[in-house]
């Protein structure tokens, strides 16, 4: 249990500090920077140029550490999209979410490495999103790289699609995506892959300050994850967040703060037996 909790796996792993306050419950989570590696098809919601930074650390370790840069950038405004009608930003709002979206879609690009001098993985990614209707759709295309001292590196490719949809306009989202669909080979040692992993799970607005999120991860190789997270914004500049992940057995708490165009967010993630982990991400949208 607890090598699962550790482990980066050449998995999916966790964007943004918002889904990780969130047990990283994030598969039907859309319209923020961080999309690019919780499910694509979201993109396709972002309305401006979003550039994101994201830094993780698990248990005090600095051969655990994780950092990312993602860009999201729109093809197309539609006319007439606006921000919410509490005044927030789009991606973070959770009142009346916005009528307008790009009209050609979103691509992003992701530089990520995790790991130390001992074994470290770089991964260079690059994702589109589009939305239609109620249904939105995206995919991404990876470079990992894969470095072990002593033993060299190792590059694939690997591919990721996702989608998401509406089922009550503005209360209830359904998301779900597939990591590594072509089961992509890692080694032929012992016919080592990059793990394959399914996640779906839902997204429930009762209120314009109260976001529920539920959500079930499947790798192929392993048993199933559920995962839950509550998100509650007092005030439109301010949210609190609490999940939980059964898996690893762990919870996790955050906060987010939204200033100007900046939107800054941190989680605590709490794992009995190898303690604390804190995520931090910060991005910044451009334009009207």
């Amino acid at each position: 249990m607890a090598g699962s909790a550790a482990a980066q796996g050449n998995g999916p792993g966790v964007r943004g500090a918002r889904a990780a306050s969130l047990g990283n419950a994030s598969v039907a989570l859309a319209g923020e920077v961080w999309s690019m590696g919780n499910n694509a098809a979201g993109l396709g919601e972002i309305q401006q140029p979003t550039v994101g930074f994201y830094a993780e650390n698990r248990y005090f370790s600095p051969a655990l550490n994780v950092g990312a840069l993602t860009v999201a950038l729109p093809v197309g405004r539609t006319p007439g999209a606006s921000f919410a009608t509490d005044g927030t930003a789009p991606t973070q709002a959770l009142s009346t979410p916005t009528q307008g979206w790009s009209r050609n879609g979103v691509v992003a690009f992701e530089a990520q490495r995790f790991g130390g001098q001992l074994y470290n993985e770089t991964r260079l990614g690059a994702g589109y999103g589009y939305r239609f209707g109620q249904i939105s759709l995206g995919g991404r295309l990876d470079m990992l790289q894969v470095s072990i001292e002593g033993l060299g590196s190792r590059r694939v490719l690997l591919g990721t699609l996702g989608g998401q949809i509406e089922v009550v306009p503005q209360r209830l989202s359904f998301g779900a995506s597939l990591y590594n669909l072509s089961q992509t080979r890692l080694a032929s040692y012992q016919d080592e892959r990059v793990p394959t992993v399914l996640k779906a799970g839902l997204a429930y607005r009762p209120s314009t300050q109260v976001l529920l999120v539920v959500e079930t991860e499947k790798d192929v190789e392993r048993d199933a994850n559920f995962k839950a997270g509550l998100e509650y914004r007092p005030v439109p500049v301010l949210v609190a967040r609490v999940g939980l992940a059964t898996l690893t057995e762990q919870a996790s708490t955050g906060i987010g703060v939204l200033a100007g165009a900046f939107q800054i967010d941190y989680a605590a993630a709490f794992q009995q037996t190898l303690g604390f982990s804190q995520h931090l991400s910060v991005s910044k949208s451009w334009g009207k």
